[in-house]
């Protein structure tokens, strides 16, 4: 799907980009990132694509991240207004002050002026809850965000990495109350990491959330530069945060990406996102690059369409580990229909019953 084929996020009005330029890696306070001009670069090639969802959070590169983008925008307040600019609270900036991190009402209102100041913007399109605080209320994290809505300083909000029951708590509880509802969520996925698959995908789609993965190459593992063949030798800029997961399994799975990948002529991590973007209740997936090179090569996800057969190929070596209650739900389904299929979706009739007599008893 090109970059100009804008999709709604979620359950509102909110048109965004099939593909999200994530801000992590604008600045080098980490040692890993890009330089400024580097990082402006990107942006502008981004939003000259066609882009217009940006990423990033006010714990990234230490607040730099921030200050990049609302320097770049701020130089055209009509590109300001064209771009959709999603940031996150939770991160504690201040060493030794308890309520400066998290998302208690103190935290999450002190977050958003300051994110605001560095953004150089009157508003945040979309503002994020980066992680679940269990020490605040939900609720009072909830009526803390309806109140900037309703102040004017963010448009819409969602929760990353959070659990799903607690997701569902928050959404329901906006609901009933009248609050601002949840118009998404920011979850990792990939073909590494389909857990998600079990709750938090299936409560996104029951409850009009739109799903906005990021990591979708698992930091890189996925990207192609990491096969059996280098094993141990290729050095990861991210260290643990790739090297933990260049296992046996993601192997196959890099193998069946570079096998697909030679079929379409194109890269191994193209075929990777365009395999995320194609799952179900996947609105935006987010894309990150330190160079114009990893970004034009990210770009060209939007242009491939994986055939039935590639696609089933990827599930097949990917495929997660059951959780409960996943398993007994795919048996639920014959137990309910005893052989009919319903709704596009067959069943079998079990051995148990499978040639007992109509009678009932």
């Amino acid at each position: 799907m090109p970059l100009n084929h804008y999709v709604t996020l979620g359950h509102s009005g909110l048109r965004v980009s099939p593909l999200c330029l994530g801000a992590m890696t604008f600045g080098e306070e980490w040692g890993w990132g890009s330089s400024v001009p580097e990082s402006e670069a990107i942006l502008a090639r981004f939003l000259d694509q066609g882009g217009n969802f940006i990423d990033t959070a006010n714990g990234y590169t230490l607040g730099h991240s921030e200050t990049i983008i609302g320097e770049a925008l701020a130089q055209d307040r009509s590109r300001r207004a064209r771009v959709v600019i999603a940031t996150k609270f939770y991160t504690n900036l201040f060493p030794g002050d308890p309520n400066g991190g998290g998302a208690s009402r103190k935290a999450l209102t002190a977050a958003c002026d300051e994110s605001l100041r560095r953004l150089r913007t009157d508003y945040i399109d979309l503002y994020w809850m980066h992680a679940w605080d269990k020490y605040t209320p939900i609720e009072e994290t909830m009526r803390a965000l309806d109140d900037l809505v309703r102040a004017g300083k963010v448009r819409y909000i969602g929760l990353s990495d959070t659990p799903a029951w607690k997701t569902t708590q928050a959404q329901l509880i906006a609901h009933f109350r009248g609050w601002t509802p949840l118009v998404a969520i920011q979850i990792e996925y990939s073909l590494v990491e389909r857990t998600v698959e079990h709750e938090l995908i299936p409560m996104a789609l029951e409850l009009g959330m739109g799903v906005t993965p990021w990591s979708p190459l698992r930091g890189g593992a996925l990207s192609g530069k990491y096969t059996r063949e280098n094993a141990g030798r290729a050095q990861a800029d991210r260290g643990a945060r790739v090297t933990d997961f260049l296992n046996e399994r993601t192997y196959i799975i890099v193998d069946e990406l570079i096998r697909i990948a030679r079929e379409l002529g194109t890269t191994p991590a193209a075929v990777a996102l365009a395999w995320v973007q194609s799952r179900p209740g996947v609105a935006s997936t987010i894309i990150g690059a330190r160079r114009l090179d990893q970004l034009d090569q990210n770009l060209a996800s939007s242009d491939i369409t994986l055939t039935g057969d590639q696609v089933a190929a990827l599930n097949r070596v990917s495929e997660p580990p059951l959780m409960f209650p996943t398993g007994f739900q795919r048996m639920a389904a014959s137990i309910m229909h005893a052989g009919a299929t319903v709704n596009g979706e067959p069943s079998q009739a079990l051995p148990l019953w499978k040639d007992a007599p109509a009678k009932r008893y």
